[in-house]
């Protein structure tokens, strides 16, 4: 069989259509959740065949995603306060951000396979306790060093929680509707999450203390854990015992653990420092190792099969992309709004609101306009818009108000969320439950990478010789926003490729085997699928 396999139905529902669509964006049958399509998943070892997810579990699993997401944003406001209170030297500073990006970078993906084997349900528990417990450690810390290392743990709660979370939406919930409803639910949820970090922590480091930007996190991160193990039903039993590949998950954590290091620090040490160097070496070391590893591993911890489908690899690069600029355009904006405007932090975070706002918009009623033009098309579309608003970015002023800004942001806010969860459905589309964990940690891995290099490559730009006060300031994040522009319409061109129709062989109107998420809706009679998948 193919990848995407069609199950039949036991019993075909008496006078239903004999019509589906592939990805169930479009009702072709009595319930669209019930064609042979949305059963694209397998009976296989660790599926949680039978095991839903209610709407209040997912509104947990929402409530969990949000909270790591708000916490890599939030920090950022807060920087100048804790540089000041403990006594960061230099750009030191930078390691509470980078102490965090390079643990849960490092884990995702190990994480996500931890939680295929082992239980989401229960991963997604741990994980929250320990970002709980990481956030009070770093609430009452009273050294660098300290808070620094509780950072880096909170990436581990982090590395942990993302992949389970996303894994429990994609592999409780069949292809059909209600999965691409709940996934565009998690893409709004990150697209405010970050730029309501922004705007809490403004408020926070205002009206109170930098601590409070990580003790906020305890008891909602408690909460949220006791609430799981109430609303969030137990995982199915492995039929067969777990073999977890403790090689490849510690050289894949080495090497990007170390690839997000090089790409965070190299702009502040020099590219050419042995320190970054060194990381770069080893990392690239690692990285041959890994897949030495996993070619010969009975059990690997990455199906290189996987990965090469065109779903998942396109979606990948189209994160990474979408990581980059995101990420890159809150931390340059930031500082242009309350270094050249003289903005407030809360002020600040208030402008780059819409932006938020725009992206829940988009993520809860985007799927109505995919249901009508289909996922190339409305990749195609968000992706325009996210390079159009960081084109209209790049006429930033030295002063005053601009008022193309709140336009800007809301067409940067809606491509981001309508990309974002449009990729993730490409990204689990087909894949079979047991290997949804992994896919959450390759897209959330991508995003991480993508991150780390917008933030690095902004900054750079922004702050660049061509950059130092004044006029000269704002020519600097003007080429910021061109260069995230140009993420943006890379990210179309990546749309435009990945999603082409590929030619078909065999019976007419059957799945192509490279694409199993075609750019429109498309129709198949049972019978014929049955007849191509056996």
């Amino acid at each position: 069989m193919t990848s995407v396999q069609i199950e039949r139905h036991a019993a075909r529902p008496a006078g239903g259509s004999r019509l589906h669509r592939v990805d169930g964006l479009r009702k072709g049958s009595r319930r669209a959740s019930e064609s042979p399509v949305a059963r694209t998943v397998t009976d296989v070892p660790g599926a949680e065949i039978g095991v839903g997810l209610s709407t209040p579990a997912l509104a947990v699993v929402l409530v969990a995603s949000f909270m790591v997401v708000l916490d890599f944003s939030i920090v950022n406001v807060a920087l100048p306060s804790i540089r000041h209170d403990l006594g960061f030297r230099g750009d030191t500073v930078q390691w509470v951000v980078t102490a965090y990006a390079i643990t849960f970078g490092g884990l995702l993906i190990l994480g996500g396979r931890i939680a295929d084997t082992l239980g989401r349900r229960e991963l997604l528990v741990i994980g929250l306790l320990v970002f709980a417990a990481a956030s009070l450690g770093a609430g009452m810390s009273g050294s660098a060093s300290i808070l620094v290392a509780a950072r880096a743990i909170q990436g581990v709660g982090a590395a942990i929680v993302a992949p389970a979370a996303l894994s429990l939406i994609t592999a409780r919930l069949a292809e059909g509707p209600r999965r691409t409803r709940a996934l565009g639910l998690y893409g709004a949820t990150a697209s405010i999450g970050f730029v309501a970090g922004q705007v809490l922590g403004g408020v926070l480091v205002q009206y109170a203390t930098w601590r409070w930007i990580f003790l906020v996190n305890v008891p909602v991160g408690i909460a949220a854990a006791i609430v799981s193990r109430r609303l969030i039903e137990a995982d199915r039993r492995r039929s067969t015992p777990a073999h977890l590949d403790v090689a490849g998950g510690i050289l894949v954590t080495v090497a990007v653990a170390l690839a997000v290091f090089a790409i965070s620090e190299g702009p502040v040490l020099g590219w050419l420092r042995p320190l970054v160097l060194g990381a770069v070496v080893v990392a690239a070391l690692a990285s041959a190792g890994f897949v030495a590893v996993e070619r010969t591993h009975a059990d690997p911890l990455v199906n290189f099969r996987l990965l090469r489908r065109r779903g998942l690899h396109t979606a990948a690069v189209l994160t990474l992309l979408l990581g980059a600029w995101n990420a890159g355009e809150l931390v340059v904006m930031s500082v242009y709004l309350q270094q050249t405007l003289r903005d407030s932090p809360l002020a600040a975070g208030l402008v780059i609101t819409p932006q938020g706002v725009a992206g829940f918009l988009a993520g809860i009623f985007g799927i109505r306009l995919l249901r009508r033009i289909g996922i190339r098309t409305f990749l195609l579309v968000t992706t325009t818009a996210v390079g159009v608003g960081f084109l209209v970015l790049a006429h930033l002023p030295a002063g005053g108000h601009y008022s193309p800004l709140f336009a800007a942001v809301v067409l940067v806010g809606f491509g981001t969320a309508g990309t974002i969860f449009t990729a993730t459905v490409m990204a689990s589309s087909g894949v079979a439950r047991s290997d949804q964990g992994l896919v959450g940690g390759v897209v959330n891995t991508a995003r991480q990478v993508g991150a780390a290099i917008g933030v690095a490559v902004l900054i750079a730009i922004a702050e660049g010789p061509h950059a130092r006060a004044g006029l000269a300031r704002v020519s600097g994040d003007r080429a910021a926003m061109l260069a995230a522009a140009l993420a943006g319409f890379c990210a179309t061109a990546v749309a435009w490729l990945g999603t082409r129709p590929r030619p078909r062989t065999g019976l007419p109107g059957t799945l192509p085997r490279s694409w199993p998420m075609p750019h429109r809706c498309l129709t198949l009679h049972p019978t014929l699928s049955e007849r191509r998948s056996s």
